[in-house]
């Protein structure tokens, strides 16, 4: 670690914190993720999931892993190129939910991520605005802690993705879950860029899954026969509620959003779509391409973006899905 400096600690968790700094050669900006616990082989390292999957993933919307560090007292660093922001501070410094074109241009870019994500074989396990880094214009998909593979015979723990953004599979103790739990927790991501607040704020595992009935009315033989089935082998018996009607929650949100978001949100993994279906759905009919960083100077200062500033954006970049 002799060649960064150490700048402004930026985050902290359970695994340890993470600290703004310095390569001291090249004055590049990064992120370096100092682990709490020790490892006291490279064995070890490079046996970590996020170590694993970093090394795979190479994609402009993928938080980018530049180098991993161990020191002689068996500590581990990550150093990752460094994002100015996250999802959930840009929510935080703006006086009202996105539009829809804006919620349009960062969804689109993490389902790109996604995408190449699950077509090489991982999914993510841990989404919420907190794990969308963002810089300018750019959005990308970081902290790969919990991520998984998805043909891994392993069981899954209940216990990894954070709970607001949990799918009720996972909430019933499901221990072989699919990368559709990543489809669910970005409908729950994209209702809180339309509200401004979490679409489902479970205070406990009871309390989650009466957050997801009271908003998309209990599940049924035809919405998800499955999930009744695995609800009786535990002795849970849902609560019967009639649901909202999303327009009502987000009254900005145009048709097609809703209607992604309802399918995201589905009850059956199986009815949920891919993030390649996802990006060929409606709502994405008119992005063409990730938006350049350059032109988002305005979005990134006032936090607002016209949608005549979306269109000139859109029009740079002729990249196609």
């Amino acid at each position: 670690m002799e060649k960064y400096q150490l700048l402004d600690e930026v985050g902290a968790g359970g695994f340890g914190r993470v600290w703004k700094a310095v390569n001291k050669h090249s004055s590049e900006v990064v992120a370096v993720k100092m682990l709490r616990e020790k490892f006291h082989s490279w064995e070890e390292c490079l046996s970590l999931e996020e170590v694993k999957s970093l090394r795979i993933l190479r994609h402009p919307n993928i938080l980018s892993l530049k180098e991993v560090i161990r020191e002689r007292d068996d500590s581990l660093f990550f150093v990752f190129e460094f994002m100015e922001s996250d999802l959930l501070q840009v929510m935080r410094s703006r006086a009202e939910p996105f539009s829809d074109s804006e919620v349009r241009y960062w969804c689109f870019q993490v389902f790109q991520g996604l995408h190449y994500m699950h077509g090489k074989g991982y999914f993510h396990r841990d989404l919420k605005p907190e794990n969308l880094l963002v810089s300018g214009g750019l959005i990308k998909i970081g902290d790969m802690g919990s991520a998984k593979e998805i043909n891994s015979n392993q069981l899954l723990t209940d216990c990894v993705t954070t709970r607001w953004y949990r799918a009720p599979e996972v909430v019933l103790g499901l221990e072989n879950y699919s990368f559709k739990v990543d489809m669910w927790a970005m409908g729950a991501i994209m209702a809180e860029l339309f509200m401004f607040k979490p679409l489902f704020p479970g205070r406990n595992l009871f309390d989650q899954m009466l957050k997801i009935c009271s908003v998309l009315g209990s599940p049924t033989p035809e919405s998800w026969l499955g999930g009744l089935a695995l609800a009786g082998g535990l002795n849970y018996q849902f609560p019967q509620l009639p649901g909202v009607n999303l327009s009502s929650m987000m009254p900005s949100a145009s048709w097609n959003a809703i209607g992604l978001i309802k399918s995201l949100c589905s009850w059956d993994p199986n009815k949920r779509p891919s993030a390649s279906e996802a990006l060929t759905h409606p709502f994405f009919h008119t992005c063409y391409n990730i938006i350049p960083p350059s032109l988002c100077v305005r979005a990134r200062v006032n936090n607002t973006t016209t949608r005549e500033e979306f269109e000139q954006i859109r029009s740079c970049n002729r990249n196609r899905i």
